[in-house]
């Protein structure tokens, strides 16, 4: 009988204890089945022709591009500037729980037959922090997923919902499969298996932990989370709060799909909008004409340059897998947009007035005002950062700056706006949907009628006061020439778009707030502010038992 192996670290409270970080960074112990029978292993050293230098060499380079490395350095770097104890800091640096799993699926089924073969896939769930239930973060299918990805992804998520005051504990999930090479029935049975997997360990739920989607998921693989989570608990009228990103039809919420996109926008917009900051760098106030280039145009990087060029900006430059697109005079936005948005075509099928980019990576260092990495992490590394020419670099991805990367482009007086921020629009709009499942009601629901009739009101009387004054109008003219927004109510996208916006300007302007006042990077100042936010919830909490 096949049975799958796992390694599981967690606490017997709600609340974390300290968990060594060698034995979190060790090779996990893997519990042999019969599938791995035929294994062998050997103990002994290898020898290598290969000199000291070049091994110590290779060695940094490995160590760079390490994320859980990165995140690491930058932490224990904000952590020094912070009052907080040695435990506590601690306490907040390593991670809660580390979970490992290995299963099995049926594959190359063959009904005819009766026959079948057996894959074994590998799975992680990792909760950072405790601090806030639920845990949140997201899943990403990949056929490069390690524990130490996950692991550093799930504390960047702690961080990241402490800046936007998100009351979420950070966690992240990775399955280490290629999503483009499996049938999707091959794909459904490995989510739910997976999901499974979480649900009897009690890592999947509403209050516990709440996944969302990430590189190669999204709606429909939360949808299939969300029904095998019903199945195991049909009675749980919070059920579709397990997951969030879900389609409209299972309990999603208008605005998830673009929130990241329009969080990197809104980011970058509030970034220009200080005066001497630009004054600094060498540029104006304002998006209005600013050079873009985006590497990566998948969901967040589509939207972050349709949302700049829309507000004026000229993206000259798209990189991605496999070459780039380029013009200096701008791309055709829109047109991009609809070809490899809307209607799922190949990129380099899109035919326009642009150049054709072989190597892609090269598109980085071309000369910009604005570099938006929004594809994977250690993209800008020690070897390229001192070619970069953007004045301002926004990490719409996760890690895209190796820790090398960052200091070299700080000094040389880059404004670099952190992945903890930047990226934060997905897990607050995640937020929303949660609320929103937990209320059991779609936002504007209940305000959106009263809205409009109040406007309507509004412009009424305006009305009745230009026919006093001797103005010939009537309502339906008014209205007319007033903005749409004036004379109708807020829906549920319009919501959460406010609320997007209006948290990552509170935000923004909290973070360069603390970065003047500590002489620091804009990533210190992020993670300074949310080291203060967990700590404050640790002490408040105290320790159980």
């Amino acid at each position: 009988m096949l049975r799958h192996s796992s390694v599981f670290t967690r606490r017997a409270v709600a609340r974390p204890a300290m968990i060594d970080s060698a034995f979190l960074n060790a090779a996990p112990l893997t519990v042999a089945t019969p599938m791995m029978a035929g294994a062998t292993f050997s103990n002994r050293w290898s020898t290598s022709s290969v000199a000291p230098s070049d091994v110590s060499k290779a060695a940094a380079k490995s160590k760079e591009f390490n994320f859980l490395e990165a995140f690491t350095q930058n932490f224990n770097k904000a952590a020094a500037s912070t009052n907080h104890s040695e435990s506590i800091i601690s306490m907040i640096r390593r991670c809660a729980c580390v979970y490992k799993v290995q299963f099995p699926i049926r594959t190359n089924i063959n009904l005819q037959k009766n026959t079948y073969d057996v894959k074994i896939i590998e799975g992680y769930r990792v909760q950072h922090s405790h601090h806030r239930l639920p845990c949140k973060g997201g899943i990403r299918y990949s056929e490069h997923v390690n524990q130490d990805e996950v692991m550093a992804l799930a504390s960047l998520m702690t961080f990241k919902c402490a800046i936007v005051d998100v009351p979420f504990g950070g966690a992240k999930g990775g399955i280490k499969v290629n999503p483009k090479g499996l049938p999707v029935s091959e794909l459904e049975a490995i989510t739910r298996r997976y999901a499974s997997e979480l649900i009897k360990k009690n890592m999947l739920g509403a209050g516990i932990d709440v996944p969302a989607p990430d590189m190669g998921t999204g709606p429909r693989e939360m949808a299939w989370i969300k029904d095998t989570y019903e199945t195991f608990h049909p009675t749980d009228i919070n059920a579709p709060a397990c997951v969030t990103g879900k389609p409209i039809s299972q309990g999603g919420i208008r605005g998830r799909t673009e929130a990241t996109g329009m969080g990197a926008f809104t980011a970058i917009r509030e970034a220009v909008s200080y005066k001497d900051d630009m004054d600094r760098i060498g540029l104006s106030t304002g998006i209005e004409g600013k050079r873009v280039i985006v590497q990566g145009f998948g969901n967040v990087g589509s939207f972050t340059a349709k949302y700049l060029h829309e507000a004026g900006a000229k993206v000259i430059g798209i990189a991605e897998y496999g070459g780039g697109l380029y013009n200096k005079n701008g791309l055709d936005v829109p047109a991009l947009f609809r070809h490899a948005v809307d209607e799922r075509k190949n990129l380099f099928d899109f035919r326009g007035d642009m150049e054709l980019v072989k190597d892609s990576v090269s598109l980085l260092t071309m000369d910009c005002d604005i570099l938006v990495p929004a594809a994977l992490e250690c993209q800008v590394h020690s070897e390229n950062a001192d070619q970069i020419k953007a004045k301002i670099i926004a990490e719409a991805a996760n890690g895209p700056l190796t820790a090398p990367a960052d200091e070299i482009l700080t000094k040389k007086g880059a404004i670099v706006i952190p992945d903890i921020y930047c990226n934060a629009g997905g897990v607050l709009v995640s937020y929303f949907e949660w609320v929103k499942n937990l209320s059991h009601v779609r936002m504007g629901r209940l305000e959106k009628r009263y809205d409009q009739k109040t406007k309507e009101s509004l412009i009424r009387h305006f009305n009745s006061m230009l026919t006093e004054s001797g103005v010939k109008s009537s309502p339906s003219r008014v209205a007319d020439k007033l903005d749409p927004i004036l004379s109708t109510g807020a829906d549920e996208r319009d919501l959460v778009a406010s609320g997007l916006e209006d948290t990552m300007m509170t935000a923004y302007a909290r973070l360069r707030a603390i970065s003047k006042e500590k002489n620091c990077s804009l990533r210190t100042a992020a993670f300074v502010d949310a080291i203060d936010k967990i700590a404050t919830a640790y002490s408040e909490l105290g320790l159980f038992p």
